[in-house]
């Protein structure tokens, strides 16, 4: 027999009355899918539930819900009254089998239960963390599982770095709630649930307000917002340019634009600095499409870029001109350092018109488009690691939805400080310190390389920088090369593009006293797509809370993001843990790669990509990036990590802490097996020792190259990164 409640018709009733209030006082509740929920008892599993997210909940969905929620939220006094209304069920710590049997017994007479996850502080943006638990109700009750996802449509600025139940300073919140097909309880576990409930999460994140908005006109509102802040220091000569300067002369240079540069696509040339700021803003500004090119890139794959994007116009200075000797410059090429002077008078004059006039009727002035959207608004090409780079046609969107979901998770205000020393054509550099700070208000750093470490270190120490981000490569100099009072500002250091060693990791944290954080992303996700953070405070000793990072992952995903894991070869969904393929779907995925559709259709399929990334999920969500299947060599039909082998010989041969890259293992064709492992390197090595210490290691023998070739340098990109093309060409060599 079911615990005595209040009446049935008593219990709609109020709820009747409560949808009312609820809905005068929450703005805009869209509700997706309520209409198809099952007509029985069923189990509701939400994404999260803080603040008004119950309420909220109820007020989307047609049929009471009874909640299932531990006591101390059950005993929040805000939202006690409408938990003891709704005959909520009260989840003690112990001894939770009375509450687990009523749960079962309420959905097995046909009613609605939702099981709120436990509270614990975690990062705004983050998935709560589920727990075990709601697969055992499902079970006993034979009921359908109904994952359910509530995007609160509220701005990071009004939001506590972590989340908690806390009442709420405001009740004009809009939400969007969506609801997911059923899960049969026989299939449902932890992990297919975080895998429905991320795609419930994109699905939700896509229809938040602003993401078709244009890149041009979100970049005015932002300058104009800190027209009296430093917008961008040149870390060269330590020139300061504050946002409103940036933007008027900005908006000078893209009026000369219209005038002169008819071609869709203009060419930047510059290394990060206030010109290559002043470039990208003002070709956007002139709705035309931005190029940064990779100028460390060979003449052919530059010619190439330059044809494939119909690029007729670049920008760039002379002391960069006069170090590329060999760069196949475009039809016309224009100098800023002589060009910006004669627009002085202009610039002035849009200055007073920033000044007065609000970001609406500039952006009006400038006939911008109301919506960008879909079109595209960036051209990146890829680093052609493994082949010959492709055009990445990024978004409106894109780029403006990168920002969101990076802001979500890693507010920064005019107090912060973000290093911009990686190359714009670099795509973390473009998304992450080109068009974040300008739209977020965020001062920046910039120089002209990030190889330069003792140069780069000094200008963190001046300028008290909090957020670096880099690469392995360059944290191996800064390791040697720099002092940790030069580093006493940073708050958060990522680190991404390629494996990010453990040794090296501890022994930078060990020396710095600052954590390396490894995050993730590609050039076609624009870019950012996981990354590890700090915790969240503990607000008193023994208080749990959810985990940021996990060591060996990449972190959890950016909200907005679901993700599957698939077969290598059959495309086959699999169970999040497995190793597979990642796909990934988001507004952040890129629309198309330049001219070559064939390409486009092989790595987009309904809106999924393909990232050609071995990965895996764990429990709590956290991603593990196993190696890109390029770096995998397919031996005697077995897959043969070429991470893994090049961690092993740093291992046993002490080269983990070398400043520079000592090993790379490059697969090559073989007729007997396949394909068959060379290892370059630029110590002298024997085979015959290395295969001594490699077996003592404990891999196989079929992992162990057999071919070893001394080099003078192992191949890398301008970014850091190894350049893979060149390395099978040396490796190739006689």
């Amino acid at each position: 027999m079911l615990p005595s409640s209040t009446a049935p018709g008593s219990r709609e009733s109020i709820l009747r009355l409560f949808r009312g209030s609820v809905r005068a006082s929450l703005k805009n509740i869209k509700a997706f899918g309520a209409g198809d929920l099952p007509k029985g008892g069923f189990e509701l599993l939400p994404n999260h539930l803080t603040d008004l997210d119950p309420a909220a909940l109820q007020s989307a969905c047609r049929r009471p819900i009874r909640f299932i929620v531990q006591e101390s939220i059950f005993r929040v006094s805000w939202l006690n009254e409408f938990f003891r209304q709704t005959n909520a069920i009260p989840l003690p710590n112990v001894r939770t089998e009375e509450a687990v049997r009523e749960a079962v017994a309420r959905i097995r007479a046909g009613e609605v239960v939702c099981v709120v996850p436990v509270a614990q502080p975690c990062r705004p943006g983050t998935q709560i963390q589920l727990q075990s638990g709601f697969e055992l109700i499902a079970r006993l009750a034979e009921a359908p599982v109904v994952p359910v996802w509530l995007d609160r449509m509220q701005s990071p600025r009004a939001t506590d770095e972590t989340e908690k139940i806390a009442q709420p300073k405001s009740f004009s919140i809009p939400y969007t709630v969506a609801f997911g097909k059923p899960v049969s309880p026989g299939l449902i576990t932890i992990g297919l649930a975080r895998e429905r409930l991320l795609e419930l999460g994109e699905f939700c994140f896509q229809k938040r307000p602003g993401l078709d908005d244009h890149l041009g006109r979100v970049t005015i509102r932002g300058l104009r917002r800190n027209q009296f802040s430093d917008a961008v220091i040149d870390g060269m000569d330590h020139r300061r340019m504050k946002g409103g300067t940036l933007l008027a002369a900005s908006l000078a240079l893209s009026r000369w634009i219209k005038k002169n540069c008819p071609g869709e696509r203009i060419a930047v040339v510059l290394p990060p600095g206030i010109g290559a700021v002043i470039a990208n803003v003002g070709i956007t500004l002139a709705n035309r499409i931005p190029v940064n090119l990779n100028f460390t890139a060979g003449r052919a794959a530059l010619q190439s870029a330059i044809e494939r994007g119909q690029i007729l116009h670049a920008f760039s200075a002379k002391p960069v001109m006069n170090r590329l000797q060999d760069f196949p410059w475009p039809q016309q090429v224009y100098r800023l350092e002589e060009l910006v002077p004669k627009l002085k008078s202009r610039i002035v004059l849009w200055r007073l018109v920033v000044l007065l006039t609000p970001a609406r009727l500039i952006s009006a002035l400038l006939r911008l488009p109301a919506k960008g959207g879909r079109k595209e608004a960036v051209l990146l090409f890829t680093s052609g690691t493994s082949g010959q780079p492709k055009g990445v046609v990024l978004s409106h969107r894109n780029i403006i939805a990168n920002v969101m979901q990076f802001r979500a998770m890693v507010y920064l205000d005019r107090s912060d400080t973000l290093m911009a020393s990686l190359p714009f054509f670099h795509c973390f550099g473009c998304t992450v310190t080109l068009w974040h700070p300008l739209m977020e208000g965020v001062r920046t750093v910039t120089y002209p390389t990030p190889v330069d470490v003792v140069k780069n270190s000094e200008l963190i120490q001046r300028y008290r920088v909090s957020l670096l981000t880099t690469t392995p490569t360059f944290i191996r100099g800064y390791l040697r090369r720099s002092e940790p009072k030069q580093f006493a500002s940073i708050r958060l250091l990522v680190a991404g593009a390629e494996k990010l060693p453990r040794d090296l990791a501890a022994s930078f944290e060990q020396r710095f006293g600052i954590p390396v954080l490894e995050g993730y992303g590609l050039t076609e996700t624009a870019p950012v797509v996981s990354v590890n953070l700090p915790d969240p405070p503990k607000s008193h000793a023994g208080e749990r809370v959810q985990p940021s990072s996990r060591t060996g992952s990449v972190g959890l995903l950016l909200p907005g993001q679901a993700a599957q894991i698939r077969d290598i070869e059959s495309d086959e969904l699999l169970n999040p843990h497995a190793l597979g393929i990642l796909w990934l779907k988001g507004p952040n995925v890129f629309e198309s790669y330049l001219n070559d559709q064939a390409w486009t259709n092989k790595v987009l399929q309904n809106g999924w990509f393909r990232t050609g990334d071995l990965a895996r999920f764990d429990e709590d969500g956290f991603l593990f990036i196993e190696g890109r299947l390029s770096r995998f060599s397919k031996i005697a039909g077995e897959m043969v990590p070429h991470e893994t082998i090049e961690a092993k010989i740093d291992e046993a041969f002490g080269f983990q802490m070398e400043e520079e890259r000592v090993v790379i293992v490059v697969g090559i064709p073989d007729q007997s097996k396949g394909e068959s492992l060379v290892l370059l390197t630029t110590r002298e090595l024997s085979p015959k020792e290395l295969r001594k210490r490699l077996l003592a290691a404990g891999l196989p023998s079929l992992w162990i190259p057999k071919v070893v070739k001394m080099v003078g340098q192992i191949p890398l990109l301008g970014t850091g990164k190894l350049d893979l093309g060149k390395s099978r060409q040396l490796a190739m060599e006689k």
